[in-house]
């Protein structure tokens, strides 16, 4: 992940490499506890879903079945004919909703093909699930990227649903007093289902006019929670339980070597990094602001492509905010 000078990105995300559109699928979801008996309506699925079309106007799905729902809007970027979801496996005990790009989903495939799983599609989504079917909820520490996803073991009655690491896609929800749930990428699918009202969360506002922003698993909205980056959430039956599977460690090496190895290897990673997020069956962009960051990463982008890179800037009014001087100077170097 990359921050880059000057642009407007979503709160409580770091700045992702390509286009914010990359990627930008959208799902939701409900799960009705035994004690509400209440049963899914596919109107209401669908209105929580459509409501979300900005996110994935390429294809939609539904799943549902008696207490539980699960929607999902698809924007198409690996495999665009297959991939729509919601997604089974093999013998359709898992289905999948997810929202993201799995980097290192190829390193697993022949490993799960010579453990007998059989693919369908090129799809990361397909990954997961074979993961999932594995190792469990221990499968998202394999996972190296950016998601939010929900799995629905349709013979144990549980709900599986992770964030990445750093929280690079949003998810929120509502866990009400009869223990039903409510979940989608963005608060107005909560709103769309009517579980909750939209209402100010008093709590929250000295922390949003202080920081710009809400802490911990806190919103603007009263009742309506975000998981928390590095996080799953397991619900079964009404009851909730939410589980750290990742966090920040970092321990500093005093190692006795030249400033030109740590520079050559600082420089590996990053152009590994790049490369990783060059993977679409579509064409890829980039932001460009002409910072550091932004400028670093269209560098190492053009040795990589076989054509020029396409750059996109937002410039200002107000001299002092507008940058698309660096941004011109970075963009006719590398002929963007």
């Amino acid at each position: 992940m990359f921050e880059s000078n000057g642009s407007n990105f979503i709160p409580d995300s770091p700045n992702n490499l390509f286009l914010k559109f990359k990627n930008m699928c959208g799902i939701n979801g409900i799960a009705f506890s035994s004690e509400s008996k209440r049963r899914i309506d596919r109107r209401v699925l669908e209105a929580m879903r459509d409501v979300q079309f900005h996110r994935g106007p390429d294809d939609g799905g539904i799943f549902a079945e008696e207490n539980i729902g699960l929607g999902h809007r698809r924007l198409s970027i690996v495999d665009v004919s297959l991939g729509s979801q919601p997604m089974f496996n093999e013998d359709g005990s898992l289905v999948i909703i997810y929202n993201g790009e799995i980097y290192n989903h190829a390193d697993y495939r022949a490993e799960l093909e010579a453990q007998g799983h059989v693919y369908q599609t090129h799809c990361d989504t397909e990954t997961i699930l074979h993961l999932y079917e594995e190792y469990g909820a221990k499968a998202v520490k394999k996972l190296r990227g950016m998601f939010a996803f929900a799995i629905y073991d349709r013979r144990e009655k549980t709900l599986f649903i992770a964030r990445d690491r750093l929280g690079v896609k949003p998810l929120y929800y509502v866990h009400d007093a009869q223990g039903n749930l409510f979940f989608g990428s963005e608060i107005k699918t909560l709103l769309e289902a009517g579980a909750v009202k939209p209402e100010l969360n008093y709590n929250a506002l000295p922390d949003q006019l202080a920081n710009h922003g809400t802490s911990f698993d806190e919103t603007l909205f009263k009742g309506v929670k975000r998981l928390l980056p590095g996080h799953s959430l397991f619900w079964k039956d009404g009851n909730l339980r939410i589980e750290e599977f990742w966090d920040v460690s970092f321990t500093p090496k005093h190692e006795d070597r030249p400033d030109a190895e740590f520079i050559e290897e600082w420089r590996e990673m990053f152009k590994h990094s790049v490369k990783l997020r060059l993977m679409a069956d579509v064409p890829l962009g980039m932001f460009l602001s002409g910072g550091i960051d932004s400028s670093a990463i269209c560098a190492m982008m053009s040795e990589m492509v076989n054509e020029p890179v396409k750059t996109f800037s937002v410039g200002f009014a107000e001299r002092e905010a507008n940058e698309f001087e660096y941004a011109r100077i970075v963009a006719r170097s590398y002929k963007t």
